[in-house]
């Protein structure tokens, strides 16, 4: 362990800036971003000069858009997409996870009708605080010394964000959204040349892995399948066409009777056919002085069957 981290403590904020470039539209085509209309733009502070100069590089006329090189794409594509996350987004879903499923997992595996292994898939996982978030509670309620195995993977279509997410290390403001219990056993507070950092401890990391996959893109680079999978605040910059796609193919990598849980704006009721709905409804806040309830949309499989790639 490096000497420049100790035990965390808490802080918290974040901004964020709008652009929009008609180049998108065209990156949107090549690359699979399929970004509605009013939500185009929302991007991180200080891309804009980058994206204007993607946009002139990568597509410098109308006859010649789209056909520049990918890796200026996957460039450009890191400036545009939309990285605003944190740890334990939307309380009610890890609530839920806490009160309904895993309950749900623990007799099973009792009962003997199902493995320890768990798997977690973090779709559009940006930096990784989704992800870690999941970790972290996975392994506080199925620890290895029960027998149990976690496996967190977490994917999104943006390298910069993936290559972030995988060092496990984010400014120190990013704590405030994780229990106090957490932070003490899963997070490093850095000092020295590290002020100003949180790190999660290798425990956590050896859990949790990174790829970069295009919701969009048939077909998917996964192993299923999953007992869990959080796909949220993403589908609402798709049109409607492409969530439900993107809905059918997620559902098809769970686990009979696995769950998916969507954002709390992310209510598909046309996939009902397929996925059954555990949700909508709203939650109880759990008591605490970071406590909300929240609207989810959690959906279980209907069918047995499981994609495997």
């Amino acid at each position: 362990m490096s000497c420049h981290w100790g035990y965390a403590v808490a802080q918290n904020g974040h901004k964020r800036a709008e652009f929009y470039t008609p180049g998108v539209l065209s990156c949107q085509r090549h690359r699979g971003v399929d970004v509605a209309v009013n939500h185009m733009g929302v991007v991180e502070p200080g891309v804009g000069e980058a994206i204007v100069f993607s946009a002139l590089h990568v597509f410098p006329s109308p006859d010649v858009r789209g056909k520049a090189d990918p890796e200026e794409r996957v460039r450009m594509l890191d400036c545009i997409c939309t990285n605003e996350t944190h740890f334990f987004r939307e309380p009610a879903a890890f609530e839920c996870l806490r009160s309904r499923v895993f309950p749900e997992w623990i007799a099973a595996a009792d009962a003997g009708k199902r493995g320890k292994t768990i798997r977690v898939w973090s779709a559009a996982c940006s930096t990784g605080e989704e992800a870690y978030s999941l970790a972290m509670t996975l392994l506080t309620y199925f620890p290895a010394s029960a027998g149990w195995k976690i496996d967190v993977f977490g994917t999104d279509l943006s390298t910069k964000v993936l290559a972030r997410a995988a060092t496990g290390i984010w400014p120190v403001e990013k704590i405030s959204g994780v229990p106090v219990e957490y932070q003490r056993k899963f997070l490093l507070k850095g000092f020295g040349p590290e002020k100003g950092k949180i790190k999660a401890v290798e425990e956590l990391r050896n859990v949790v892995r990174f790829q970069r996959l295009n919701l969009t893109q048939e077909p998917y680079a996964v192993t299923g399948p999953f007992d869990l999978i959080f796909c949220r605040n993403v589908l609402i910059y798709f049109q409607w066409e492409t969530k439900i796609k993107v809905v059918d193919r997620l559902g098809k990598y769970l686990t009979p009777n696995g769950y998916l849980f969507l954002g709390h704006a992310e209510s598909l009721h046309s996939v009902a056919d397929k996925l059954q709905f555990v949700a909508p409804k709203v939650f109880p806040s759990p008591k605490g002085p970071m406590a909300r309830g929240g609207a989810l949309c959690i959906l279980q499989r209907r069918n047995t069957v499981v994609a495997v790639e």
